[in-house]
């Protein structure tokens, strides 16, 4: 949900509207959960579940094999994986898959396994949705000082790798 808030909060910056909620499944301790945002340059009035989306970010690809998480993506779509090996996914046609081992990034910048930021920087890069500087920006504004920076960094090198510049 955090990635959700973030990166609709940085469309909004970047001067669409946007919202982001979440849906909650088995309610239970470590169950899969699924957000979703919503961008578009007049009001949003649609408050439902997104069935075809453009964009998927999958946080632990080990869910593919249990959830089709590609279901219903639109040809043109992006999906953003967050896996160390990738995998033989069943990726629909026309579907653009952008794979990264956000984990480490987060590690390594972090210090925790906390794959937010950096799959906000590499969604940015692949899709072009939402600009560094408004990311930059909410990041800042959610963080903590020291925090805001170690978490910039890791969007920053999640970016740079989609972009083909690590």
């Amino acid at each position: 949900m955090t990635a959700a808030e973030l990166i609709a909060t940085a469309a909004f910056e970047n001067g669409v509207f946007a919202q982001a909620f979440p849906a909650f499944g088995v309610e239970r301790r470590g169950a899969p959960v699924q957000a979703f945002v919503r961008f578009a340059d007049r009001k949003i009035r649609l408050r439902s579940q997104i069935y075809e989306p453009d964009y998927i970010i999958v946080q632990d690809s080990t869910l593919i094999k249990d959830v089709n998480v590609f279901g219903g993506m639109k040809k043109g779509g992006i999906a953003v994986i967050n896996t160390e090996k990738g995998g033989a996914w069943n990726v629909p046609e026309g579907v653009r898959l952008v794979t990264l081992n956000a984990t480490r990034i987060a590690l390594e910048a972090l210090g925790v396994p906390i794959t937010n930021t950096a799959l906000m920087g590499a969604f940015a890069a692949a899709s072009g949705e939402i600009s560094m500087d408004a990311m930059e920006k909410v990041i800042r504004h959610r963080f903590g000082k020291d925090l805001a920076e170690k978490n910039i960094d890791a969007a920053r090198r999640a970016y740079a790798q989609v972009k083909g510049g690590a």
